[in-house]
This record gives C-alpha cells, structure tokens and sequence, in this order.
C-alpha cells in the first residue's frame, strides 16, 4: 500500500500568498539597427500636450487582371509588368462584358487595392489597357500596340526584382493637360481628385499606378532601374533599363557620377495610344477623347476595301478589253487559209 502523505503544519496564510514574478522584463524599442537600450543619463522624453502626428504612408495597391481569351503574348506581358510592381496584385480573369465594371469594382474592394490594371483582349488580335483608379476615378483607356515581351526581347538587361523604379517622363508630358493627368496616375503622388484636376488627368494616372510605395513590405530599398514614358506621335511609349554601375574598387561611383553610370535595356516595350479618359471608374461622365483616335476594326475593314478595290479593277480591265475587241475589229486575213489543203 502507499504510504500516505503527512500533514504539515504551515498556516493557511501561508498557502495563500502571492508567487514572485518570474517573467521576463519589458522588451525595449526596436530601432532600425536593432534592439537598442536608452542612455543612463538620457533624459525622459516630454510627453506631448496635443495630438501625436502620424506620419504619411502610402498604401497603395494595384490590382491586375486581364479578360478571357487572351492571347499568350498579351498574357505574358501582363505577366512581365506584374513582376516589375511589387505592390501588384493578381487576380483570375474577368469575363469582358459590359458589366465588367461593377465585377472589377468590387473585386477591388475585397481585395484592398485602390487602382486595377485589366487588359482586356478582343477579337484575339485587339489589346485594351484600363488604367483606374477606384473607387471614384477616373479611368483611362489605351489601345495598346507594338508588344515585345521579355521572353521575346532577350536583352542584357537584368535588374533587382521588388526594387523601387525611377520614373520619368519626356518634357512634352507638362505642355498638355490630359498628359498631365496620365504622368500623375503613374506616379501615386496625389489621391483626391475634385473638378479642378480634370486639366491634369492623364498625367497623374501614371504617377499612382508604376511608382512603388515607400516601406513597402515586398519592395526593396534599392533604385537600380528606370521606367521610361516618353510621348512621340501621341502615343506614349514604355521602356525599362537599368541602371549599370562599375564595382571595382578603383572605379567606385561618388554622388552625382552619372558619367560613369550606364543604362541596359531590361524590357518589356510597349505603346499606348490613349483614347478616352472617364469621371468614374470603369465609366462615368468622358473628360477627354482623343480626336485622332482610329480603331482597329476600321483599319481592317479599309485593308479590305482596299483588297476589294484591286479584284473590282481586274474585272473592270477585262470589260473594258472586251468592248475593245468588239468596237476594233481586225480584218480577215486573205492569205490565212491558204496553206490548208496542203
């Protein structure tokens, strides 16, 4: 049997009393360079009468889709743009109907991006670039021309994936209004539109949607490429490169040493020719048309005319060297049968 336990004779009190406390002590303040203890001597901080200023920062995401049916190049070039913004997102694709505004409209809500990228694809020879900022707008619309993806290009080129671009922008870009507006959305610099920035639209759509946020979690905190918009014809042509600095300890870059710096083309190109700019997203009230816009649809069907007009004018020769022969007639030759009884 087992032996039972002996009753000791401490007081209840004793039982009752509080254990010390074992856990661990506060940990201090992480800094960037790690954990980092206060000076003996340092004197406390004030503390603030009013209201503490939380600094700005930019949480801007970008939803990228394209429509059903879509070619593989167009694909891979959505592909290649979504690999270059580490803020992107991607989704499953979006049937290309007239209500696909509503469906993207709340897809960007559920997934917490305030601007969408969506190819969509036509006809599978036709690309169309939305450009939106969500939810109040304003949307741009490109055709989208001249494709050479990174897979096709092969360039020397290779820069640091996740890394934030440099962007420019070509001088023409501040002579027009509505390429104002498309520099601004490439760059995310403002949020808030109103009526006023209806002369600034194209510029801005580019300045919010390319340009990565500051501390973002997936970007880098590095700047070894540039992304390139430049206007030439009404378009506005894409170009990525980066930026090549020697390594040798000889050849060491200072500051301000861009004669040593090199830029290598990285891919992938692309053009936009802009056709409408919309108040809302996906739509809304049309700020802006391009007069010069001509849509593919018309171009094949002057090609075809054109194929047309050639079979009309052999036919049209035919008709005329028979009405020829009929009012010319030759005369019958005297010595033609001659020769055939022999």
């Amino acid at each position: 049997m087992a032996k039972k336990r002996k009753r000791t004779d401490a007081p209840a009190e004793a039982a009752g009393a509080e254990k010390p406390d074992d856990s661990a002590p506060a940990r201090p303040p992480r800094t960037l360079f790690g954990f980092k203890d206060p000076a003996p001597d340092a004197e406390p901080a004030p503390e603030a009468a009013g209201p503490v200023a939380v600094p700005f920062r930019n949480k801007e995401k970008v939803l990228i889709t394209c429509s059903r049916r879509i070619s593989y190049r167009y694909r891979h070039l959505m592909q290649d743009i979504l690999s270059l913004l580490p803020h992107a997102k991607k989704d499953s694709k979006v049937e290309s109907k007239q209500s696909k505004g509503n469906a993207l409209n709340e897809l960007l809500e559920l997934r917490s991006c305030s601007s969408c990228l969506f190819f969509e694809c036509r006809k599978q020879k036709d690309l169309y670039l939305w450009m939106v900022k969500s939810p109040g707008g304003p949307s741009v619309k490109f055709l989208v021309n001249a494709v050479h993806t990174m897979e096709e290009l092969k360039l020397t080129g290779n820069h640091l994936k996740g890394s934030r671009p440099l962007i420019t922008f070509s001088t023409n870009f501040d002579e027009q209004p509505h390429w104002q507006l498309v520099k601004e959305m490439i760059t995310q610099v403002h949020n808030r539109f109103d009526m006023l920035c209806q002369t600034h639209l194209l510029l801005s759509i580019f300045e919010q949607i390319f340009a990565t946020p500051k501390d973002h979690r997936k970007a880098k905190p590095f700047h070894d490429h540039v992304f390139a918009f430049t206007i030439v014809d009404g378009h506005v042509w894409f170009r990525n490169y980066q930026i090549s600095v020697p390594h040798n300890e000889i050849d060491k870059v200072d500051k301000g040493g861009l004669d040593k710096m090199t830029l290598i083309e990285v891919g992938p190109r692309f053009c936009l020719n802009p056709i409408k700019i919309f108040g809302g997203s996906f739509g809304g009230p049309t700020w802006y048309e391009n007069p010069y816009y001509i849509s593919p649809n018309q171009i094949r069907a002057l090609e075809k005319r054109q194929k047309a007009g050639k079979y009309a004018k052999k036919v049209k020769a035919k008709v005329r060297r028979k009405m020829h022969e009929m009012e010319n007639t030759l005369e019958p030759d005297e010595f033609a049968e001659l020769w055939k009884g022999e």
